[in-house]
């Protein structure tokens, strides 16, 4: 496998003038990352934790197909990027995971092009049979897919590469906030809709745990941004951020304990995640770039600890 993936070693950091003693991802973990399959496995594991949350269950295509869609536009987004910096010779700026898709594009685009076919057929013989109110279904989802492509459109047509990846329209809209914000809309959108056809649960504690999420997922692309910047402080700004977040969760947890327990639960795991995102950046001096890109996503893996408990 590491012949047919090679990762090269990463080069010692600096952290304030001394070099940092960097443990590196092992190659597991690093594959997880370096091939795309960490977004896909937190989407799958967000949007079943959100049903486990409002009480439903999603028919097994919901979570195949989010896992194929996002694994496509993870692929996709990362090597526009890397074809984007090889048109200008910018290729020294790339992160490993976009040299990594660019030097397998072979391989990535041929099996980007095979998951675009079985997405499409997930949605064209299952959607109509599986979601009543198909006209409304498709809606909902068009509002997510027309978001998409302005982000599409916005971050890969600009004429610089990180400006445009930086800041958008308005200096809140960055491109953190807007990954954020459209993740957790694609996790929570299936429980929110058989909500809406199957009444089960109270909505607002579900949109609670929907906005606490779109924070975590913000905050976790903010500290990925942070880390990986080549004007890296030294401030704790994402430790305090994400301690802050963590207390937050906790007390919602604890305050929707008594009356929505589920909720209470899923909060609660969003505030470990949010923790152990906290642990990270204390750490990072010592961790080698891809072993902390990759431990930023595995911490959202928390909420598969309330996926196996006793329904």
């Amino acid at each position: 496998m590491s012949q047919v993936f090679p990762i090269p070693p990463a080069q010692p950091r600096v952290f304030r003038g001394l070099p940092a003693v960097e443990h590196e991802a092992p190659l597991p973990l690093a594959l997880w990352h370096l091939c795309s399959l960490d977004a896909p496995t937190v989407a799958v594991t967000w949007s079943l934790a959100f049903a486990w949350a409002a009480g439903v269950r999603l028919p097994l295509w919901i979570p195949s197909l989010q896992a194929l869609v996002t694994w496509i536009v993870y692929v996709a987004d990362r090597l526009l990027d890397a074809r984007a910096a090889e048109r200008r010779s910018e290729s020294s700026r790339l992160r490993l995971r976009h040299r990594f898709h660019w030097r397998h594009r072979r391989i990535f685009f041929p099996l980007a092009l095979a998951a675009t076919c079985a997405a499409a057929c997930l949605v064209f013989f299952f959607v109509p049979i599986a979601a009543p109110e198909s006209h409304s279904y498709f809606a909902r989802n068009s509002v997510l897919a027309l978001a998409a492509l302005a982000y599409f459109t916005r971050v890969h047509s600009g004429p610089d590469l990180e400006q445009s990846r930086s800041q958008f329209v308005f200096p809140l809209l960055t491109k953190e906030l807007l990954v954020g914000v459209l993740f957790t809309a694609g996790c929570a959108l299936p429980a929110f809709y058989r909500i809406a056809i199957e009444p089960t649960a109270s909505v607002l504690p579900l949109l609670i745990c929907a906005l606490f999420f779109a924070m975590l997922a913000w905050l976790n692309c903010h500290a990925i941004e942070r880390w990986e910047s080549q004007f890296r402080s030294n401030t704790r700004q994402i430790f305090t951020q994400a301690t802050t977040l963590a207390i937050s969760g906790a007390v919602l947890a604890i305050l929707l304990t008594a009356s929505h327990p589920r909720p209470a639960a899923l909060l609660a795991t969003g505030a470990a995640s949010a923790l152990l995102l906290a642990a990270l950046d204390r750490h990072q001096p010592r961790l080698s770039p891809i072993a902390l890109r990759a431990g930023a996503d595995l911490v959202l893996l928390v909420p598969i600890v309330i996926l196996v408990l006793p329904r």
